[in-house]
């Protein structure tokens, strides 16, 4: 992140006391002893840097790991974040916010001080990122979780398909039991006297009630099968149309772990579909199987019930400690798959510039911290296992124990004991498969809190809004004082007062780099929404508009070019809206035939995903041309012939002119403004998120160009200037 600083740096030291006011209003503790200590030594050694290398090393020397200092001024400074460190008439203080117009300055002896916003202009802003501010929306528990409640909520949709499963699982438990009857029949009865009739008969039921057993958890697998399947259909649309529908501003910028939170939903339907879910459910009846085995065997039902408690004690312990360790093994999983993008994406650069080496330690590194984790996970869950079969073979042991005294007694039969032993491994084996089970459901935990992080991202509209559909296309779009930040940065990269286009209107936007040329094209488009103030489309707010009404009539070109997967037709028509004739047209003019006449699959040329295959200039030129096949009323174009050569630039803004309508509004961002300054009616120069310059082309552009022959813009000047025949005010 970028850091500026305004004309006027303090020299001065930051008061120790007021640095450590403002980490306390952050929840940073810090004892003041060690902090006076580093900020004395930090005067000492660094007596002529920045205010934010100062706060550094002062932060370093502290200990104070995870806080970083962030130095920018006032203008570009997002008020949101306070409070902060500002420098304001050589004197250092902290500032909070008191009211919407009024800024409250404490300084280091306590006293306070109101200030309006707009005398701080020239201030200097010193700002802390904390390990909190980045952290925050996390949420330990499914307390809360929108994903746990949309499956919970879709898997209970229709719920017939409980009751069937709890009569099949009852069933099946109960049938369990024959096994051990069958046995201690066969001990008790058959043996002693050769009985082979009852044996007979025995065996006979024993065949109908397998086949029965068969039968029923066959039908169970189906029932929860097709539910996990149709529940899976329904949640991961409901998730993707979501993700579609995203504030795209504060849509994470990591593509790979955002793909890794929505596969998330892999793992919970893998959970549901699988045979996890009947060991758990068939885990309660433990309780009954202590039953049988206490009215079949009496003292030795003792047992299994006293260490029942001791093996769920032991897997209860387990989860505990696995529960964070699957976390942090997840979130590391999920930065080596954006490291994966990340680099498959950058290939060329990666290897034009030498850097595959710096990568690839990377990925070892994160590989090792995933493989520790790995085998710590493995140990926890080894190491449960192993003793809780331990435990089942002693419960064994002591249940053969207890039984051969109730047989002294003639309390229990030789078929007695059998009967208990077998019902006995249904009691404590089910609990060591269980603690590999609960593992299982501790990654669902971790991948429903993904889906979480993502269902919890603003939807460029909400839900419950009753949005407009005006009948009348716009005939202007204006801003009306709007601010504009990404989410957890401190700088605000627009800050306009007033800003409109009128119908008919040509007008490009020029500046240096950074400026926040395409950042107000977005937000015109209403793909970023500012942060304070209002876009008006005509008569209405934008973002009270239904969408499909906003696209109908704005058309954005983006400064990136993204191609998708499929034909060069599909990429063309890829709102579906135009004709096949106006679709000729259009690429026949801007010269994107010849890429179809290049192959003789014409207009079906395949293109890959990103348009890998074609050069640039290509990809611009396909996307300028499905621009104009839908033919907006309102044009957003962003460099829209930074990757042409003069020749096809040239055909590329006649082709614009010509298939601009009168009444159209185009709004065009560009560093190479001379070919289209021909036919603009206006310029507007933006610097630092504000406009600067706003006037007629044959006046602003000699004056930028005087001023900067070199092609760097100049600095923002104190009172934004206007020109003659300029359109609005610009305050």
């Amino acid at each position: 992140m970028s850091q500026e600083t305004p004309a006027g740096t303090p020299s001065s030291a930051i008061p120790p006391e007021l640095f450590r006011q403002l980490l306390e209003k952050l929840g940073v503790s810090v004892d003041a002893a060690p902090l006076q200590a580093a900020c004395d030594k930090a005067t000492q050694t660094l007596p002529d840097v920045q205010p934010v290398e100062r706060a550094r090393f002062i932060l370093t020397e502290t200990q104070l790991k995870g806080v970083q200092p962030i130095q920018l001024g006032w203008r570009r400074f997002d008020l949101r974040r306070l409070p902060a460190l500002v420098c304001h008439q050589a004197e250092w203080f902290i500032a909070e916010r008191a009211d919407a117009d009024n800024i409250a300055l404490t300084a280091a002896n306590a006293s306070q001080q109101l200030i309006e916003e707009t005398e701080m202009q020239d201030a200097l802003v010193l700002w802390l990122r904390t390990p909190g501010q980045r952290a925050r929306g996390d949420s330990p528990t499914l307390k809360g979780n929108l994903a746990a409640e949309l499956v919970w909520r879709e898997l209970f949709r229709n719920s017939g398909w409980v009751a069937k499963v709890l009569v099949a699982t009852l069933i099946v438990n109960v049938l369990a039991v024959t096994t051990s009857l069958f046995a201690m029949q066969v001990y008790d009865r058959v043996v002693p006297t050769l009985a082979y009739a009852t044996f007979t008969t025995l065996v006979a039921g024993m065949l109908l009630i397998i086949s029965l057993d068969w039968l029923l958890k066959t039908l169970r697998a189906r029932i929860v099968d097709s539910v996990a399947s149709s529940v899976d259909k329904r949640v991961s649309q409901q998730v993707f149309d979501h993700l579609l529908h995203l504030q795209l501003d504060v849509q994470p910028r990591s593509l790979g772990t955002l793909a890794a939170q929505v596969g998330g939903l892999d793992s919970v339907r893998q959970f549901f579909s699988s045979g996890v879910v009947f060991a758990l459910i068939d885990l309660p009846f433990a309780l009954l199987f202590i039953a049988v085995i206490a009215i079949i065997g009496g003292q030795v039902g003792w047992v299994y019930a006293l260490l029942l408690p001791v093996a769920l004690l032991l897997g209860y312990v387990t989860q505990l400690r696995l529960r964070n360790l699957l976390k942090r093994q997840l979130q590391r999983s999920n930065e080596r798959q954006g490291l994966l993008v990340d680099c498959i994406r950058g290939a060329e650069s990666v290897r034009a510039n030498n850097a595959t080496w710096r990568f690839s330690e990377e990925w070892q590194a994160v590989t090792q911290t995933i493989s520790g984790y790995s085998i710590q996970q493995k140990a926890i869950s080894n190491f449960s296992t192993v003793t809780t079969g331990s435990l089942s073979t002693l419960a064994y042991v002591a249940a053969v124990v207890v039984g051969v005294w109730q047989i002294e007694a003639g309390l229990l039969t030789m078929g007695g004991l059998i009967a208990c032993s077998i019902l006995g491994g249904r009691v404590i084996a089910p609990v060591a498969q269980s603690v590999q089970y609960l593992t299982q459901w501790q990654n669902v935990a971790q991948s429903l809190q993904m889906v979480d992080q993502v269902l919890n991202l603003s939807l460029e509209r909400r839900a419950d809004q009753q949005l407009l559909l005006p009948d009348e296309p716009p005939g202007t779009i204006e801003v009306e004082k709007i601010r504009f930040a990404y989410p957890e940065s401190p700088v605000q990269q627009l800050n306009i007062d007033k800003l409109s286009f009128q119908s008919g209107e040509r007008v490009l936007l020029v500046g240096p780099v950074g400026g926040g040329k395409s950042t107000l094209l977005k937000v015109l488009a209403g793909l970023y929404r500012p942060s304070e103030g209002r876009v008006r489309l005509g008569d209405a707010d934008l973002w009270e508009i239904d969408p499909q009404a906003v696209v109908s009539h704005v058309g954005y070109l983006p400064q990136a070019v993204h191609l998708f997967k499929g034909s060069l037709r599909t990429n063309l028509a890829l709102s579906g809206t135009g004709s096949d004739s106006r679709l000729l047209k259009v690429t026949r003019d801007l010269g994107v035939d010849n890429i179809a006449a290049s192959s003789p699959l014409g207009m079906d040329l395949p293109i890959s995903e990103g348009g890998e295959g074609l050069s640039g200039g290509q990809r611009q030129l396909v996307a300028l041309a499905r621009l104009i096949i839908t033919q907006p009323r309102i044009w957003l174009l962003d460099e829209p012939t930074a990757s042409l050569d003069s020749e096809s630039e040239a055909r590329a803004w006649q082709v614009i002119k010509e298939n601009l309508r009168p009444e159209d509004i185009l709004v065009v961002s560009t560093h190479r403004p001379m070919q289209a300054a021909q036919w603009a009616t206006r310029v507007i120069v933006i610097n630092q998120g504000d406009v600067v310059k706003d006037g007629a082309p044959q006046v602003v552009l000699p004056q930028v160009l005087a001023r900067n022959p070199g092609g760097s813009f100049a600095a923002k000047p104190a009172q934004p200037e206007r020109s003659v025949g300029a359109k609005i005010d610009v305050v």
